[in-house]
């Protein structure tokens, strides 16, 4: 394992390449034939209205749920047609924070953070102590390194989960909504804390979200989804979004302005 560094992070190429991907379950189709790419370096935010297929396209992404068509790769490798030992490799190549955390509750958080160390690589004890601790440390968390998830704060269970997606030093983090349920300065803190992940270790962010607030703070780019249209209706800086868009929905969206319908 070698930490990663923001010095050797090219952000003109390609992290993430999306091809053609259409997401959904069985019958039902939520996203078709959607083509996007991700920079190495990027904050990268996937928003949209309830229910349009944001978390189904992020575990689309990264391998957890299977495409109805089209391919993701990631780092060059199509991790749609991996298998075995080939998709084992790209699983450990990235991590990721689920919506709600998803820390195991009977472990602290050194113990959580260790989890995966010791799933899928050969350090001692040690090694992985100090690992785990710098971990914790690059979130604000190394001094609560014994206590359990049940003892600290939401925001702080938040970023706990990232310092466990941080495990295998992944170039990459997927993040499922990770401000919801927290109250504006939390929201903020976290927010401080990805930022400051991306400028020093140059890690390549992917996020689902539909906090405006965050959204503006740290996003680079993004791509807004349309749950009637089934594709992507916007793309890009989401400040130009707010002010230049002409497209009623993407306008309505960015500006917080009620619907007719819910008037």
């Amino acid at each position: 394992m070698s930490p990663i560094s923001a010095g050797n992070i090219n952000k003109t190429a390609c992290a993430i390449e999306v091809q053609n991907l259409s997401v959904g379950y069985d019958s039902t189709v939520l996203m078709q034939d959607l083509n996007f790419s991700v920079n190495y370096g990027e904050i990268f935010v996937i928003l949209g209205g309830s229910g349009c297929g944001k978390s189904s396209l992020l575990k689309n992404l990264f391998g957890l749920y299977q495409p109805l068509a089209g391919d993701v790769l990631i780092e060059g490798q199509n991790i749609t047609k991996a298998r075995g030992v080939e998709r084992q490799k790209m699983m450990t190549s990235f991590g990721v924070m689920y919506q709600q955390g998803a820390l195991f509750g009977s472990m602290n958080l050194l113990e959580n953070v260790i989890l995966f160390m010791q799933e899928y690589t050969g350090l001692t004890q040690d090694q992985m102590n100090l690992l785990a601790r710098c971990k914790l440390d690059l979130v604000g968390l190394l001094p609560y390194e014994s206590y359990m998830p049940s003892e600290i704060s939401g925001g702080m269970q938040k970023r706990a989960a990232i310092a466990r997606a941080m495990a295998l030093d992944p170039k990459i983090l997927f993040l499922d909504e990770p401000s919801a349920g927290l109250d504006p300065i939390t929201s903020a803190d976290l927010d401080s804390t990805i930022m400051d992940l991306s400028k020093n270790l140059g890690i390549t962010f992917v996020i689902v979200s539909h906090e405006l607030a965050s959204i503006y703070a740290i996003a680079d780019k993004v791509i807004m989804l349309d749950k009637d249209t089934k594709s992507i209706i916007a793309e890009g800086d989401p400040k130009v979004l707010r002010d230049t868009s002409s497209d009623p929905k993407v306008h309505q969206f960015f500006n917080r302005i009620m619907s007719k319908d819910a008037a």
